[in-house]
C-alpha cells in the first residue's frame, strides 16, 4: 500500500507534524510565510492530503492541481478560504478545528472589549511616551463603566456562548442575534434574550461579532448598522474581518457615531500600512491572535492532523465540513493506511 504524502503549509505545534509522521510522508513549508498560489499548487502535486491555514487560499486550481487530493483540513474554525463546494463535487473531504479555540477566543473577546472601554492602551502608551507628567489626575483618560451594562452578541455559536457565560461578573444584561435561536433552556441558561439585529445594534453599550463569514454576513455590519448603534458604544470583532465594512467602521470612529472598537480581525491580512484604521485612537488593534494560547493552538494542531489521519484510514474525522461528500466518494474509497 502507498504511503499517503501530506503537504503542510506552515510549521505548525507539537504534536501535529509527530502524528502525521507515524504515518504518512510528510513535506512542510517551513518558512514564516505562507505559499504562494503558485508554490502551493506546486507542492499538492502528488500530494494525498493538505493541511493549509486561514491564509492559503485552496480553490480548484489547487485541486486541479492535485489529482490524488482526498482531504483538505485546515488549521482552524472557519473555511472560507477553501472552495468547500468544489471540494464537495470532487469528492474530497474538507475538515475543521472547531471547539478547541472556544474559550481562547472568548477570553480574549473580554481582553479587547476593556482594553477599549477602559482605554488600557492608551494608557499603556502614555506611560512609556513619559507623558505622565501628574500623579493621579481626576480626568485622565477617563473610560466607561463595563458593569451593569448592555452587551450585544451577534451570532451564539459556541465563542457567542462562551462569551455570555463570562458576563456574569459583570452583572451585564446581554442580548443576541442569531439566524438560528438555541433552544429556551439554552436562553435561560446563559440568562440572554433575543433581538433582531437592529433592535440589537440600538440597545447594545456593547457589541461583540462571532458569526462566520458567508455571503449573508459579508459586510453585516456597514453604514446603516454602525448608524443605528449608541454614540456611546464600543464594536469588537474577533470573527471575520470581511463581516465588517471597514470604511464605514472608519467613518464611524472619526465621526462619532460609535465611541470606539476592538478588532482582531480585518479585511485584508496584515492590515495595510496606511490604514487610516492606524492612526485613530479610539480602536484598538490586534493582529489575529484571538486564539493563541499554548493550549488552545497545540489542540487545534492535533486536531488538523487526526482529521487527515482518520480520512485516511477511512474512518469520519472529528469535524467533517462537508457531509455530503460522504454521498460523493466513500470513506472506503479514500482509505490508504
Amino acid at each position: 500500500m502507498v504511503k499517503p504524502r501530506v503537504y503542510v503549509t506552515r510549521t505548525l505545534p507539537s504534536p501535529a507534524l509527530e502524528i502525521l509522521k507515524e504515518c504518512c510522508e510528510v513535506e512542510v513549508n517551513l518558512g514564516e510565510e505562507p505559499p504562494s498560489k503558485r508554490e502551493l499548487t506546486d507542492r499538492v502535486k502528488d500530494k494525498h492530503a493538505l493541511l493549509c491555514l486561514l491564509t492559503d487560499s485552496v480553490d480548484g486550481e489547487v485541486m486541479d492541481a492535485a489529482s490524488d487530493l482526498r482531504v483538505i483540513s485546515t488549521y482552524s474554525v472557519g473555511y472560507d478560504h477553501i472552495d468547500v463546494e468544489e471540494a464537495t463535487r470532487r469528492g474530497i473531504y474538507v475538515t475543521n478545528t472547531p471547539g478547541v479555540l472556544t474559550d481562547a477566543v472568548a477570553d480574549f473577546t473580554w481582553a479587547l472589549l476593556l482594553g477599549a472601554v477602559r482605554r488600557i492602551v492608551e494608557a499603556d502608551r502614555y506611560v512609556r511616551d513619559g507623558r505622565w507628567r501628574v500623579a493621579w489626575s481626576p480626568t485622565l483618560l477617563m473610560g466607561c463603566s463595563v458593569y451593569g451594562k448592555t452587551l450585544g452578541i451577534v451570532g451564539l455559536g459556541r465563542i457567542g456562548m462562551a462569551v455570555a457565560e463570562r458576563a456574569r461578573g459583570f452583572n451585564i444584561r446581554i442580548l443576541y442575534y442569531d439566524i438560528q435561536r438555541p433552544p429556551l433552556e439554552v436562553e435561560q441558561r446563559l440568562n440572554v434574550e433575543y433581538r433582531p439585529l437592529e433592535e440589537l445594534l440600538r440597545e447594545s453599550d456593547f457589541v461583540s461579532l462571532h458569526v462566520p463569514l458567508t455571503k449573508e454576513t459579508y459586510h453585516l455590519i456597514g453604514e446603516e448598522e454602525l448608524k443605528l448603534m449608541k454614540k456611546t458604544a464600543f464594536l469588537v470583532n474577533t470573527s471575520r474581518g470581511a463581516v465588517v465594512d471597514t470604511r464605514a467602521l472608519v467613518k464611524a470612529l472619526k465621526d462619532g457615531w460609535i465611541a470606539g472598537a476592538a478588532l482582531d480581525v480585518f479585511e485584508k491580512e496584515p492590515i495595510e500600512e496606511d490604514s487610516p484604521l492606524l492612526k485613530l485612537s479610539n480602536v484598538v488593534l490586534a493582529p489575529h491572535i484571538a486564539s493563541a494560547t499554548v493550549e488552545a493552538r497545540s489542540r487545534m494542531a492535533e486536531i488538523a492532523a487526526l482529521n487527515i489521519v482518520s480520512v485516511l484510514k477511512g474512518e469520519k474525522p472529528l469535524y467533517l465540513v462537508n457531509l455530503d461528500v460522504l454521498n460523493v466518494k466513500s470513506l472506503e474509497k479514500v482509505k490508504m493506511i
